[in-house]
């Protein structure tokens, strides 16, 4: 699809450049219905894609046009009876002890029950994680620098088990797509529930860093109980290969725009110095947003969207996906505000919501896009000590994660620090073959040829083993250490990486 120069520089970001944008949207998802008394109501994406139309920002972005995700293409990433239960069930077919193991319980219409039975279960399933496989490609075929899907972002969902109202994790999926092409794919959540689903599935997964920004603790709405889903300390780090790689920032009910700020720009500046990621998924949930049904912060559709503006800046590819958000007319004017971000025109947009079909949702917000933020104020909790505390624990697990990757690698690469102002300006580009010339003289560097070749874990595994090997002094031909595909490439003056 051709798609060049459909989107237009953001004035609010510094890099100056165009992002060609790719837009999903299935107006089949917007009919289904968890029950009249249940807080997810997906008419909010129809919503959503009602004020993206009223704006007339549709011209500058490439619809997405896919089929469902095939029940191959999910088997992938559900257990086989979970699977089989998610297709074939319906009301009509409902069977309590069944259902019940996976965490689906009672039938449509039942506000008791998270995770209804509800009609055309499987289609919907199929339908928005189908969406978000087809923006994942759309990044990995180079063709789009930001892809979009408002009806995914179901973060909740493990493979044998709904959780939190998300029957299929999406964004599983799409990551595992984008680890295709991308060598790294960094995982962002600031809905104000943990992204427990995701960080379950890739907590040992060294290409993949999830970093989930969300409310944590007892009381407010819930009573004296912990918020849900009660995970996403900041003790979570991850294990095995992920470890560190896994980055939980708990924080308070009340947290407001200013608060949310001091917290994600310096995190979130450290993560993409460390972690280099080649591609980024953000789950933009709407519940962390002033005024929810849930969501106990205060964040206004700006504050949210800041988060947007500022990983869209760093010029890696990047997938906007949906999420919580239970205040409909919120959601959709949040998620219509942050298409404008990726597009670049968020401030050409007016505030008041022009005539469409769904105008009179947002009488209460006075037929203004950025409604007013309820001054709640921030958790007494919330002092600056306590802010710096999440901060600095955050922090010093990224930096943890830095000093893991140094000795990762070859002893004798040091780690490069990089200019915080030069990084929010644009990617770093990919460097491009040294002067400096290696023994089979094409000319590339040799450490850039064993990563092209073989792959950063296998290249990190090689120099930990030569080093183990050096201790007992029983080190044989370096080159011998490497996978047979990636012998050839070894096969240089390694004095040159020194």
């Amino acid at each position: 699809m051709e798609m060049e120069g459909n989107s237009l520089p953001s004035s609010s970001c510094p890099d100056g450049r165009k992002r060609r944008v790719c837009y999903y949207y299935d107006p089949g998802i917007a009919n289904v219905d968890y029950g009249a008394q249940h807080v997810m109501v997906p008419r909010r994406v129809a919503m959503t894609h009602g004020l993206v139309t009223s704006y007339k920002l549709l011209p500058d972005m490439e619809l997405l046009r896919t089929r469902p995700a095939t029940e191959d293409e999910l088997a992938g990433i559900l257990t086989d009876d979970y699977r089989r239960l998610l297709r074939d069930l319906t009301p009509g077919t409902y069977r309590a002890d069944t259902a019940r193991r996976h965490h689906i319980g009672a039938l449509s219409g039942d506000e008791r029950n998270d995770n209804p039975v509800i009609d055309g279960l499987w289609d919907y399933c199929a339908r928005y994680a189908g969406g978000s496989l087809a923006a994942a490609r759309a990044l990995g075929s180079g063709k789009s620098d930001i892809a979009i899907n408002w009806s995914g972002g179901m973060h909740h969902a493990c493979s044998g088990e709904a959780s939190g109202f998300c029957y299929v994790n999406d964004i599983v999926l799409a990551i595992r797509e984008l680890l295709a092409t991308f060598p790294r794919v960094l995982y962002v959540d600031i809905d104000v529930h943990h992204g427990d689903g995701v960080e379950k599935y890739f907590a040992a997964d060294g290409r993949v860093m999830t970093v989930s920004f969300h409310q944590y603790g007892r009381g407010g709405k819930g009573g004296d109980t912990f918020f849900f889903p009660g995970t996403g300390s900041a003790g979570d780090v991850g294990e095995g290969a992920g470890k560190f790689r896994t980055l939980n920032v708990p924080m308070k009910a009340g947290m407001d725009d200013a608060g949310y700020r001091e917290l994600f720009v310096p995190i979130m500046r450290e993560v993409m110095g460390v972690f280099r990621p080649d591609a980024i998924v953000l789950q933009c949930g709407a519940d962390s947003l002033s005024g929810d049904k849930l969501g106990e912060f205060n964040l206004s559709v700006r504050g949210h969207a800041e988060c947007v503006t500022y990983l869209r800046s760093f010029n890696v590819p990047l997938l906007l996906l949906g999420g919580g958000g239970y205040t409909i007319n919120h959601v959709a004017s949040c998620w219509c505000y942050e298409t404008a971000v990726a597009i670049g025109k968020e401030k050409e947009i007016p505030d008041d919501i022009p005539h469409h079909g769904y105008e009179h949702y947002y009488k209460d917000q006075g037929y203004k896009l950025h409604y007013g933020v309820t001054k709640v104020g921030r958790n007494a909790a919330s002092t600056k000590e306590h802010m710096d505390n999440i901060r600095n624990e955050a922090l010093k697990n990224v930096q943890n994660l830095h000093e893991l990757l140094k000795h990762g690698v070859a002893p004798s690469v040091q780690f490069k620090d990089i200019d915080d102002q030069e990084l929010y300006k644009q990617r770093p580009q990919t460097s491009g073959p040294k002067k400096k010339r290696g023994r089979d003289g094409d000319g590339e560097d040799p450490m850039d040829r064993l990563h092209r070749l073989c792959g950063e874990a296998d290249v990190s595994n090689f120099f930990a083993r030569v080093g183990e090997e050096n201790i007992r002094g029983t080190a044989s031909s370096p080159a011998l250490l490497l996978p047979n595909e990636c012998r050839s490439a070894a096969f240089v003056n390694l004095s040159e990486c020194q």
